[in-house]
C-alpha cells in the first residue's frame, strides 16, 4: 500500500471485516440425538421428565447448582442493573432459572423487555427448547423463533433503535454454531441406568426380593397336570399370591403340589452397585461431588468442606460468571460502567482461601497498597486532596476605615 493510500485509509477509516460464514448441523442436538443400536434415543422434554422429575440424584444435583449459584453474592454495581438483575422472572429466580437451563439444556434465552423510552424494565427467561435460530444469508442469527403449540413469535436481534433483544447464554459445543451442549445429554443414559435399577429394586421388594419359586407336581403314579388344572392354578397365584398387598399369606396346597423357593445369586441382586456408579455418572456430568450427593463409596474429598469448594471453585464460579458476563455485555448500552461479578470474599465456602490470601499480601512488603489492592480485585484508593500549606493561602486585608 502506497503512502497516500495509507494517509487515506487512517482519515476515512478501513472497512470492517467480514465475519466468517456459520453453518447449521442437519439436527440439533439438543433436540433429538440417536445414540446407536441399543441406546436410548436423547429428546430433551422426555430426557427433562426423567431426569429432573424422575431421578433424584440429577434433580438435587441441578438445583444444587441452580440455587447456588442465584445466591452467589455480588460486588457493588449500578442499583438498577442489580435490581433488574435480581428481580423473579415469571415467579422464579432469573439467575436460578437460567443456570437450570444452561446446565440442562445448554443455551439460555432472556429477552429484554423494554418500557415506552426504550429503557430494560424486566429481564424474562424464555424455554430454550421452545428457541430456534432463524439465520441470515451468511449463518450468523438474525432472529429468533419462539414457538408455543401452534404460535410462532419471531424475535428479532436488535430492534428498529438497533437496541438488543434477545441475550443468548450457550455453552461450548464442537459441532454446532448455534446452540450450545448441556450436561444432560451426557447423563441420560445413567440416568436411565439409575431409573431402571430404582424399578427393579421395587420390583423386588414387592416379591420378598426373590423370585416367586417353583410349584413342583410329584404324583405317585408318574401322572402331570392337566392343562385346565395349569391354568387354574396359575390364576388363583396371581389372584392370591401376587404383589405386595399378598406377601406372607400362607398357601394351601393340594395333593402332590410342593412349594420350592427360589433365591438369586449375589451377582444377580447386585443392583446397589450398579446405581451408585449411575449415581456418580450423574454428578460428574452436572459437575457436583458425589460427596454432597451423599453417595457411598466415594472418597475423592477428604471432608464435606473441602467438597464444597471444589463445587464452588470448578462448577458455580465458572457458571455464574458466564452468565453474570453475558448480561453485562447484553446491557452495556444502557448500563456502560457497570460489571456484574461475584464476591469473592462474601462467599462462605471460599473464606478460608480468601483469609490465606489476605494473610499473604499482608505480608508481602514489597508491594504497595495499590498492587495490594489490585490483586484482591478492590479498585485502587482515591487519592487525597494536595493540602494547602499556610503561607501558600491568600492573607485577606482589612480595608482601613475612613475617618470623618
Amino acid at each position: 500500500m502506497s503512502f497516500l493510500e495509507t494517509l487515506g485509509a487512517a482519515f476515512k477509516g478501513s472497512a470492517p471485516a467480514e465475519r466468517p460464514p456459520l453453518a447449521r448441523p442437519f439436527a440439533s442436538p439438543w433436540l433429538f440425538a440417536d445414540g446407536g443400536i441399543g441406546a436410548l434415543p436423547y429428546e430433551y422434554r422426555g430426557a427433562v421428565g426423567r431426569a429432573y422429575l424422575d431421578n433424584p440424584v440429577a434433580q438435587r444435583a441441578v438445583r444444587m447448582v441452580a440455587e447456588g449459584v442465584a445466591s452467589a453474592p455480588l460486588k457493588p454495581c449500578d442499583p438498577d442493573l442489580v435490581k433488574l438483575v435480581t428481580a423473579t422472572s415469571a415467579g422464579q429466580s432469573l439467575l436460578e432459572t437460567l443456570a437450570a437451563q444452561v446446565l440442562l439444556h445448554g443455551n439460555g434465552y432472556i429477552q429484554i423487555i423494554k418500557d415506552a423510552s426504550g429503557k430494560p424494565v424486566e429481564l424474562f427467561a424464555l424455554r430454550p427448547e421452545r428457541i430456534s435460530v432463524d439465520p441470515g444469508p451468511d449463518g450468523w442469527p438474525a432472529a429468533y423463533r419462539y414457538r408455543v403449540g401452534e404460535s410462532v413469535i419471531t424475535l428479532p436481534i436488535e430492534d428498529d433503535a438497533q437496541y438488543p433483544n434477545i441475550v443468548h447464554i450457550k455453552g461450548f459445543h464442537p459441532g454446532d454454531d448455534h446452540y450450545g451442549a448441556g450436561c444432560l445429554s451426557a447423563a441420560n443414559e445413567s440416568v436411565a441406568i439409575h431409573n431402571a435399577a430404582a424399578r427393579w429394586n421395587r420390583v423386588l421388594l414387592e416379591n420378598a426380593a426373590r423370585p416367586s419359586g417353583a410349584l413342583v407336581y410329584e404324583a405317585g403314579d408318574g401322572a402331570t397336570l392337566t392343562n385346565d388344572q395349569f391354568e387354574r392354578l396359575k390364576a388363583e397365584l396371581a389372584t392370591a399370591f401376587q404383589g405386595s398387598g399378598n406377601a406372607g399369606r400362607p398357601m394351601l396346597l393340594e395333593g402332590g403340589l410342593k412349594w420350592q423357593s427360589l433365591s438369586m445369586s449375589p451377582a444377580d441382586m447386585d443392583f446397589a452397585t450398579l446405581k451408585s456408579a449411575a449415581a456418580r455418572d450423574i454428578a460428574l456430568a452436572f459437575g457436583v461431588p458425589p460427596m454432597l450427593l451423599g453417595l457411598p463409596g466415594d472418597n475423592t474429598y477428604s471432608n464435606y468442606r473441602e467438597a464444597n469448594r471444589a463445587l464452588w471453585r470448578l462448577t458455580l464460579l465458572p457458571l455464574a460468571g458466564k452468565i453474570l458476563s453475558a448480561l453485562t455485555e447484553g446491557l452495556a448500552i444502557w448500563f456502560r460502567e457497570a460489571n456484574l461479578t461475584v464476591d469473592l470474599d462474601r462467599v462462605p465456602a471460599l473464606a478460608e482461601d480468601r483469609e490465606k490470601l489476605w494473610s499473604q499480601l499482608s505480608d508481602a512488603d514489597f508491594l504497595s497498597d495499590d498492587e495490594k489492592r489490585a490483586m484482591l480485585g478492590l479498585p485502587p484508593r482515591p487519592k487525597p486532596e494536595p493540602e494547602t500549606k499556610p503561607e501558600d493561602k491568600p492573607v485577606k486585608v482589612k480595608p482601613k476605615e475612613k475617618r470623618p
